[in-house]
């Protein structure tokens, strides 16, 4: 699995709102500046900018402009999944040379590739619609999570 660069900013981004937001308490939100964000988590401004807009247009981030504005998560971040903000920078989860796995056509000995495809994508939305920005944020990951982490094997 590959992710762009833009999906790793934007993860780091929503992580650090949702920690702020944590930091201010129960049900309450302070707006964060891109910089302030650009700073914490080591993103180049410019780029965080336009990562912004996607997220705040796929409404994973509200915007207030002004002295007194940033960005705030849009809901609760235990409510947003990894999987829904990847979709937002990037699209669905899985491609093949552009296309979605059940859209090919494999022919003959190749044939089970799809199946492959198709599992390999369930897999990946597995975990990514079961790890929420919370978890990330708080630092608690899902204990299938954890227990797929602590395999060696994972780690090469």
């Amino acid at each position: 699995m590959r992710l762009s660069a833009r999906v790793d900013y934007a993860l780091r981004a929503v992580a650090e709102l949702a920690s702020v937001t944590a930091d201010a308490g129960p049900g309450r939100s302070r707006p964060v500046t891109a910089d302030q964000i650009a700073r914490a988590q080591e993103i180049p401004p410019k780029f965080l900018e336009s990562i912004l807009l996607q997220l705040r247009r796929g409404g994973i981030v509200q915007a207030q402009r002004g002295p007194e504005g940033g960005y705030w998560l849009a809901r609760p971040a235990g409510e947003i999944s990894l999987a829904e903000v990847i979709r937002v920078i990037d699209g669905p989860l899985a491609h093949v040379r552009g296309q979605r796995p059940e859209e090919l056509g494999y022919h003959g000995a190749a044939r089970a590739l799809q199946e492959v495809w198709i599992a390999l994508r369930a897999s990946e939305r597995e975990i990514l619609e079961l790890v929420t920005v919370a978890d990330v944020a708080g630092g608690t990951l899902p204990g299938r999570v954890v227990e797929l982490a602590a395999d060696p094997r994972a780690w090469t």
